[in-house]
């Protein structure tokens, strides 16, 4: 079944409006007719079992046939702050956390990362990456959008950081993986978590003495893992101990 997203105001008691790129989708890619059932949720996390009642060139109506009570949505809201990586690797990257469930993505610009964003060239990457997550959502059956922060520096991440109850570190450790399982036991329904991954060339010292206090360095194993695959490891690792 095919699913879409919209505005809690495109939403009435007995149907929903859908508009934008969404509608050349159904009727000229899709090709969908009326009566066909869709998916809908809305940007404050409502889901809908819905019908097509109208397709035209500016809007489709489908009718509500039931409010949905199910919840794809993780317990808590994770934050990935994931080192500017090279080439596509955010795409794959930011694809794929949604996939997972993560609540929001946040680019950071470290020592170690190659690419150096400008504002203009960062917009520019946002649009993209914001697609990425939509068409992520969709596919997984997310309640919601995740969405792409623009870059940042990572003192303003670090500090973006210590609004959230926890914080992982995936980095050297000397106790390894039971240092993991005894700081992923401890969190409980609810708390927001931040991920800090770095880029292909890792954390710098000073990077890492800067999140000593308040935050949790962590083990993903004994293998290296490239920056890609290491925020995905550790959101998997979250969604083992978090979801029912």
């Amino acid at each position: 079944m095919y699913q879409f997203f919209v505005e809690d105001a495109q939403i009435s008691e007995a149907n929903v409006v859908i508009e934008g790129s969404d509608v050349n989708h159904i009727k000229n890619v899709l090709r969908m007719k009326c009566g066909e059932k869709i998916r809908i949720s809305s940007n404050s996390g409502r889901n809908f079992y819905c019908s097509v009642a109208e397709i035209t060139d500016n809007f489709v109506r489908a009718d509500v046939i039931e409010e949905l009570e199910e919840n794809t949505e993780l317990p808590n809201k994770i934050y990935l702050f994931q080192g500017l990586p090279k080439s596509d690797k955010m795409e794959l990257i930011i694809q794929k956390a949604v996939e997972l469930g993560v609540y929001e993505v946040i680019p950071v610009a470290m020592k170690n990362c190659v690419v150096k964003l400008d504002d203009k060239k960062a917009a520019s990457k946002i649009s993209r990456w914001q697609e990425i997550a939509k068409s992520a959502a969709k596919q997984s059956k997310r309640s919601l959008i995740p969405q792409v922060q623009m870059p940042m520096p990572y003192k303003a991440a670090v500090e973006m950081a210590k609004e959230l109850d926890v914080v992982l570190v995936p980095y050297e450790n000397e106790r390894g993986m039971q240092a993991t399982r005894e700081v992923i036991s401890a969190i409980g329904p609810g708390q927001t978590i931040g991920i800090l991954i770095g880029p292909e060339g890792g954390f710098d010292p000073s990077e890492v003495e800067l999140v000593q206090e308040g935050a949790h360095l962590i083990s993903l194993g004994n293998r290296i893992l490239r920056t890609e695959t290491a925020g995905l490891a550790a959101l998997s690792m979250l969604i083992y101990q978090l979801e029912k």
